[in-house]
């Protein structure tokens, strides 16, 4: 009689991982797409140019983790809507400099407080060292990701 494998996805730290971020993800999505009308992308792209003075749609795909055409739409449209302009980079003129608008970064200056009272609630049930220990665990984890390649 042959033995079957079996995993419990339930128990599996990548599966478990991947479900909570999704559920995250989309949670926020909700909160974007209604009062800002942006997606996820979008809204990746606002947040790296808000602490960000050098980005390009390449760095923003190494920092996200998002395929290009997805940055490329979600880039193009930010820059539709007035939020972000593109600028012919001084060191690679292949690539574009991207940058906030004053209508970018009033909304970032409504958007950001909105969301860090969202995560805020999320965490609530947390107590400070389980959330400490939560960023540090993950830290633990991206670091031997890094090693293993």
């Amino acid at each position: 009689m042959r033995t079957r494998a079996e995993l419990d996805l339930n128990q599996f730290l990548p599966y478990r991982l991947n479900n909570l971020a999704d559920r995250i993800s989309q949670a926020l999505e909700t909160l974007y797409a209604e009062s800002y009308a942006l997606n996820i992308a979008q809204w990746r792209v606002l947040a790296w140019l808000s602490h960000c003075d050098d980005l390009t749609a390449k760095k923003v795909c190494a920092y996200t983790n998002m395929d290009k055409a997805r940055v490329s739409r979600a880039i193009q449209s930010l820059e539709d809507r007035g939020l972000i302009i593109r600028t012919p980079s001084q060191q690679d003129q292949r690539q574009h400099d991207l940058q906030l608008t004053d209508a970018g970064q009033a909304l970032l200056n409504k958007l950001v407080p909105e969301a860090q009272a969202w995560e805020a609630q999320l965490v609530e049930t947390l107590s400070v060292s389980e959330y400490r220990d939560l960023l540090h665990t993950m830290g633990k984890l991206e670091r031997q990701l890094d090693r293993l390649g």
